[in-house]
């Protein structure tokens, strides 16, 4: 009886996973691989696929520049909005760390933005504020400086969406101050007794304890950047202008796939972006053993 329950139980288990093996399967894996098989095919969604090998990935790298614009474009945005996000979430935490009275208020407030997501209505807000004639331009040309819209001009329409980014910086603070909050006292009393100013304690014992929360919001925000549509979607009206200045590598993505019908095209482009992403990830992960340090590991 005993060993007849004990040959049930992997049937049970397996009966209660089947609902997440089979939507990872329909939903996750399948989508994947069809992917995969598009991007050697010439596909425009209403047609059989054709079979072109790697027609559609030498196209990419040899003959489309404005290919190149978006990875330019795309790498700009994750190198200026990535460590500005991280250094404005650890900056409002160690505040938020060291604030007593009415801390939850100011907690929420500053988690407030990233409630709203990369959502079409903030980016139209944020468009209108940086547009032409609006609060920005107005309060800029009020101090002599024009700059006729930034969201119009070459040179600062990236820097509008990745000010978005930035702005929307409460799920890492939020995440940094869990971290700071799990830092031994002990640790500051003894930097106390030795003299070490905030300076020195800030690199000396702040930073080397919430290293591995460090390297956690780098991973996620790293990714995030490489992922971000709807801002420059919303900002460009999803032309990726001016210039191509504002032309994300998912902005591009969504125009040969959805726009010019190039299926096959579009999966090619995805499919570096996924390799692209683990590469750069895995780099991550390789040069983590320098710098993250563990409590209680053994110094290397």
């Amino acid at each position: 009886m005993r060993a007849r329950r004990r040959g049930e139980r992997p049937a049970v288990a397996y009966l209660f996973l089947s609902p997440w093996v089979l939507g990872a399967l329909l939903l996750t894996v399948g989508p994947m691989l069809a992917s995969l098989y598009l991007s050697f095919t010439d596909y425009n969604l209403f047609t059989t696929p054709n079979w072109v090998g790697f027609a559609n990935y030498r196209r990419l790298f040899a003959d489309d520049p404005r290919f190149h614009a978006a990875v330019w474009v795309t790498l700009k945005y994750v190198l200026i909005a990535t460590p500005l996000k991280l250094a404005a979430a650890l900056a409002v935490a160690l505040l938020l760390n060291r604030v007593s009275a009415a801390s939850g208020l100011y907690r929420s407030a500053f988690y407030a933005p990233s409630l709203l997501g990369a959502s079409v209505a903030v980016a139209l807000v944020w468009r209108v504020i940086f547009d032409t004639n609006g609060v920005v331009d107005h309060a800029l040309a009020a101090v002599g400086i024009d700059t006729g819209g930034w969201v119009s001009s070459p040179r600062f329409a990236l820097l509008t969406i990745v000010g978005l980014s930035v702005w929307q910086f409460g799920a890492p603070m939020v995440i940094f101050l869990a971290g700071l909050k799990q830092i031994p006292g002990e640790l500051y009393d003894a930097s106390a007794v030795d003299g070490a100013g905030w300076w020195r304690t800030l690199f000396s014992v702040t930073l080397p304890m919430l290293s591995p929360v460090i390297f956690f919001n780098l991973v996620l925000e790293t990714i995030h950047s490489f992922q971000a549509f709807t801002p420059a979607f919303v900002v460009s009206s999803g032309r990726g202008g001016p210039s191509d200045s504002t032309l994300f590598y998912t902005l591009y993505l969504y125009q040969k796939g959805f726009i010019e019908f190039r299926m096959g095209y579009a999966s090619a482009m995805a499919w570096i972006l996924v390799l692209v992403i683990a590469l750069i990830t895995a780099l991550i992960f390789r040069t983590a053993r320098s710098w993250v340090f563990y409590q209680g590991e053994v110094s290397r």
